[in-house]
């Protein structure tokens, strides 16, 4: 990362060389004479040079760029750069439908422990298709049907792939489904064990090894009930890939709210979710 500043034909430049800002050396240059800037004038005017940051100073504080920050992978999470979430709270409630949306548009799961929960409708002619996905075939997660039976599948990167998947099919009817993600613990992109509950009794478990710290993907997005673009996991193509059954409405929950000891969503507890965003 470079600073810049600019005063009609003198342009200098703080190349980042250093962990503190302060220890960086700033570089000038002459444009009426050196339009390459191939000559560095900054130790024969070190006036100027204090002139022109005394400059960025006041530009960079009048456009609000303060406080600068040149970590790179770290600013695509908005945990870790520190910046406002679209998505406040612990918990995002999601519906049919939704597709498209935004990376940080959809609440964070990286890097912590949750819980993704919906209410789906099976039909007795057996089921499949996507119930939630969030990324694509560079990374992500999706939580689906597949031969009949509730699975997971975590991408790492297009590189490694996850897999857990439930013992017996979905019966027909209505039923609630589970999965709780385990983080292993503090730091960034360990593993994590995997859970899956129908109705709040274990169906499934199983680990993923590596996860993603930062971004699953640039272009790809979060979809219910199908997925668009890409796929997250070989199980299913681009196309064709929309839950047969229906979709009720699907929960994502962090931390503290992925807890809930009957591994189950009640009525109650969705009701005072809705009352507490009234």
């Amino acid at each position: 990362m470079a600073s810049h500043g600019r005063q009609a034909d003198w342009f200098a430049v703080r190349n980042r060389q250093h962990f503190a800002w302060d220890d960086d050396v700033w570089e000038l240059y002459d444009t009426t004479k050196d339009w390459s800037q191939a000559h560095d004038l900054a130790k024969q005017m070190p006036e100027k040079v204090a002139e022109m940051k005394r400059l960025f100073d006041l530009e960079a504080s009048k456009y609000n760029v303060f406080p600068l920050d040149d970590r790179k992978a770290e600013r695509t999470n908005p945990d870790l750069a520190g910046r406002p979430l679209v998505v406040r709270g612990s918990t995002q409630l999601l519906f049919p439908g939704m597709r498209r949306l935004g990376e940080n548009t959809a609440i964070n799961t990286k890097n912590k422990s949750h819980a993704v929960t919906a209410e789906l409708e099976i039909p007795s002619s057996g089921v499949k298709g996507v119930i939630a996905a969030h990324g694509g075939h560079m990374g992500g997660w999706s939580l689906y049907a597949h031969e009949g039976r509730l699975k997971y599948h975590y991408n790492f990167v297009g590189l490694l792939h996850f897999d857990v998947t439930a013992g017996s099919t979905l019966p027909p009817g209505t039923h609630q489904v589970r999965m709780e993600f385990s983080y292993d613990g503090s730091g960034l992109g360990k593993g994590a064990g995997i859970t899956l509950y129908v109705d709040g009794a274990k169906v499934g478990e199983g680990r993923v090894a590596r996860t993603h710290a930062f971004l699953f993907s640039m272009d790809e997005t979060m979809d219910i009930g199908c997925e668009v673009g890409e796929p997250v996991s070989p199980d299913y193509g681009p196309r064709g890939n929309a839950f047969s059954g229906t979709i009720k409405w699907v929960q994502i929950d962090i931390d503290a709210a992925a807890k809930d000891a009957d591994h189950m969503l009640g009525a109650e507890e969705r009701f005072q979710l809705a009352m507490a965003r009234q």
